[in-house]
């Protein structure tokens, strides 16, 4: 659904696709997790569950 390259400093993330595996409950890894945060997209979608298990 995405990728990040640190080299090239680019990131692709298909935002409906991860929106979509987040409602029917998927749990992004805590990197996976900053990587949405920082490109906004709880913020630029109303996300309201934010709030995730990272055990």
């Amino acid at each position: 659904v995405g990728f990040y390259d640190p080299i090239k400093n680019q990131t692709y993330l298909n935002v409906p696709a991860i929106l979509d595996f987040i409602q029917k409950g998927a749990q992004p890894t805590e990197t996976v997790y900053d990587i949405l945060k920082r490109a906004e997209v709880f913020k630029e979608f109303g996300f309201k569950q934010t709030k995730f298990n990272f055990n």
